[in-house]
């Protein structure tokens, strides 16, 4: 995980004219990749205010806070502080535009591409529930620390890729797939606490979403058997569920999403490269 370590002179307004006057330097920390789709976590002075783009972000007591850009967001932001004794920062942040995967996947059920009106009204309600669990907000601060794969293996799917079914654009891809088999164990990536565990979404399957604070939060999809339930306390590294193929999936995979709040991230923006991961398990076993 990269760290971001900005240190940026503060300016407040002073003078009747309403003039800028350079003052004293202060220090925020935040660590991520600067890039659309990322989760960046910050950590400044208690006490502080912060807000993205004019919109408050919640800081925790200590002075924790995380947002993140979303797939096509501008590549200018600005990220405001307020501290404790009233100076005000204004930072700048440019953000890298990412390239994504589109594929092309014809022969697709015409079931699947056109579901009866029981099923999409079905998927609504699935939607209400997995938008209700993304709005919670908890004062747990797991979201803070390094995170871990919930399964290792190959990656089979990327997020912000785009699937053309049929000839038709469909939704962009919203999270990170790992192809393992049905019933391989699904660890939690950080602390956490569940708030949704349903066996059978429409479209998602197996679906779970693991709280982690200040608005972040982990979605696990196609999982064919879950072992948790809402208001479990969970911690990194516990198993929570197996990898399926339930849902509208063509194969056992897991689908991990990030989100922070409503707005959907990418996981791999929280962890170690896969391939680093791997190469590190390999050494393990080649060590015994």
């Amino acid at each position: 995980m990269n760290l971001l370590r900005l240190v940026v002179a503060v300016f407040c307004l002073g003078g009747a004219m309403g003039a800028q006057a350079e003052v004293n330097l202060s220090e925020v920390n935040l660590s991520g990749k600067m890039e659309q789709g990322a989760l960046i976590r910050g950590q400044t002075q208690a006490g502080t205010q912060v807000w993205l783009n004019g919109e408050p972000v919640k800081v925790s007591p200590e002075g924790l806070f995380a947002f993140g850009f979303e797939r096509q967001a501008e590549l200018n932001q600005e990220l405001k502080l307020v501290y404790p004794d009233g100076l005000t920062q204004l930072m700048p942040l440019k953000i890298s535009e990412k390239q994504y995967k589109i594929d092309r996947v014809n022969g697709i059920a015409k079931k699947i591409m056109k579901p009866d009106p029981k099923a999409i009204e079905r998927a609504a309600k699935d939607s209400k529930q997995v938008k209700a669990a993304r709005a919670t907000f908890s004062g747990q601060t797991a979201f803070a620390k390094d995170f871990i794969w919930p399964l290792t293996g190959r990656i089979s799917g990327v997020y912000g890729s785009q699937r053309v079914y049929n000839g038709k654009p469909g939704n962009p891809h919203y999270g990170v797939d790992v192809a393992a088999k049905t019933g391989t164990v699904v660890v939690a990536p950080a602390d956490g606490v569940v708030t949704l565990s349903v066996p059978d979404m429409f479209y998602s399957g197996g679906t779970m979403i693991i709280d982690h604070g200040y608005g972040v939060s982990s979605s696990f999809l196609h999982l064919s058997k879950l072992y948790v339930k809402p208001g479990d306390v969970i911690k990194q590294g516990q198993p929570v569920a197996e990898v399926g193929a339930t849902g509208r999936v063509t194969g056992p995979h897991l689908d991990w999403r990030l989100n922070w709040f409503q707005m959907r991230l990418d996981p791999v923006t929280v962890v170690p490269s896969m391939a680093s991961v791997l190469e590190r398990q390999n050494q393990a076993k080649q060590a015994k």
